[in-house]
């Protein structure tokens, strides 16, 4: 099987990865005066900061997606090529995929993370995660089957464990899908399911951490905390899930909770290729690059985002947070550099400049740190709405999920209530 690429008398730059970064970094490169190609397992970028939005039934699938081919329509010089690659030859210059090898003058590694099941495989069977639209997409169709299936079961016990949900991580994205779906029981239960006693719909977040929101400053996590205990979600922390078998998922606290959705935001960790030495990875997996994004032991390769780990930034020696703000970031400055060379100009070495976090808890509440200021509650949650919503590619996108935003806001009624799935 052959890429059917044909060369030219350009450079081809090989973007391995249609995420933030490496969605960035196309853009920047294409129609300038390198061959740009695109490898992703998708034909979709999917915009990540909402995709506990599909979950919650809030947004559609494709308000948060869009496909290569179309974002690049009409580019000169720019391929995509929907693969998974399985290995890297940095001697050979080439990339071994599912549709052939790919060769390469200078390759980009922006893949992405993949959730952390910390080497539980049971856990990693039973548990629900929610990396990506399809993933969201089963964790919706989980929530409302079991929702259905509620309604006719006559055991107590095991009604208890369908209406029960269990959010385990306490970072952005857990406190996010806990509050998420505490308003969708708040608001939605009740109209579309009077048979249920919503009171007895119990959501629980257990966090490993001493604190929820651990990356950013206590003040917004305590703010975090209250406004998910308004919500009434149960908050269990210090304690981790050790096991989730037969119904149960037990913590090291010796807490028991009987539940049939268990969603899975406990940390990621990077994905992984073939083909490199070991001096070229580092912690958690992520290659090491110098402060060009050049990976440690092979020649002309970059690695950007989640996959990336920055040796020698003594603000951070772990690696940068594994962010959008870093990989777009990253991005820019590779690009930069791609075009310098073009030049003969001296690349410039990657500085992140942190332009803020931020976090939603439900309706009208959220956390926000913004060059040193934090706040909460409406203002910050306003805030959190524009900047996603700038964020998002297509004035099409932007208009629909604005408008389902003020629908669900004036009404209380997210429209996404459905069971969808391929056979």
């Amino acid at each position: 099987m052959k890429a059917n690429i044909e060369r030219t008398n350009k450079k081809r730059v090989v973007i391995v990865g249609g995420g933030l970064g490496g969605l960035e970094l196309a853009f920047k490169l294409v129609d300038d005066d390198y061959q740009v190609v695109l490898v992703d397992k998708n034909n979709y970028h999917q915009f990540p900061p909402l995709i506990y939005q599909v979950a919650s039934g809030g947004l559609e699938p494709s308000s948060i997606s869009f496909p290569f081919r179309r974002l690049f329509q009409g580019r000169k010089d720019f391929f995509f090529r929907m693969a998974e690659v399985k290995s890297v030859d940095s001697a050979k210059k080439t990339i071994n995929t599912t549709v052939g090898e790919i060769e390469y003058d200078y390759l980009v590694l922006a893949f992405g993370a993949k959730t952390n099941f910390f080497g539980n495989k049971d856990i990693e069977a039973t548990t629900l995660p929610m990396k990506s639209v399809s993933e969201a997409m089963k964790l919706r169709n989980t929530i409302l089957r079991n929702l259905e299936l509620a309604l006719t079961e006559e055991d107590p016990a095991r009604k208890q464990a369908l209406m029960n949900i269990v959010v385990v991580g306490g970072g952005a994205s857990g406190v996010e899908i806990a509050g998420a779906v505490a308003e969708m029981k708040k608001n939605i239960i009740t109209r579309d399911y009077p048979d249920l006693d919503s009171s007895q719909m119990h959501i629980y977040l257990v966090n490993a951490g001493d604190r929820l929101l651990a990356a950013m400053d206590p003040v917004s996590s305590k703010r975090a905390e209250r406004d998910l205990k308004e919500l009434h979600v149960h908050i269990r922390q210090p304690q981790f899930a050790t096991e989730y078998k037969d119904g149960i998922l037990k913590t090291s606290a010796g807490l028991e909770i009987p539940t049939q959705t268990v969603i899975w935001v406990s940390g990621i960790c990077a994905n992984t290729i073939e083909g490199f030495p070991a001096e070229s990875i580092g912690h958690a997996g992520r290659f090491l690059t110098d402060h060009f994004c050049r990976v440690k032991g092979v020649k002309d390769v970059y690695a950007i985002g989640d996959v990336s780990l920055v040796e020698g930034d003594k603000e951070y020696p772990l690696g940068h947070p594994q962010l959008a703000q870093v990989a777009m970031q990253q991005a820019k400055t590779v690009a930069k550099n791609f075009k310098a060379m073009l030049k003969g100009k001296e690349p410039k070495p990657f500085k992140y400049k942190n332009l803020g976090v931020m976090a939603t808890i439900g309706r009208n509440h959220a956390v926000a740190e913004i060059s040193g200021n934090k706040f909460g509650g409406f203002p910050a949650w306003v805030l959190w709405l524009v900047v996603h919503l700038r964020s998002i590619l297509g004035v099409k996108n932007k208009t629909f999920i604005l408008l389902n935003w003020i629908w669900n806001y004036i009404n209380y009624k997210q429209s996404l209530r459905l069971i969808l799935k391929a056979k």
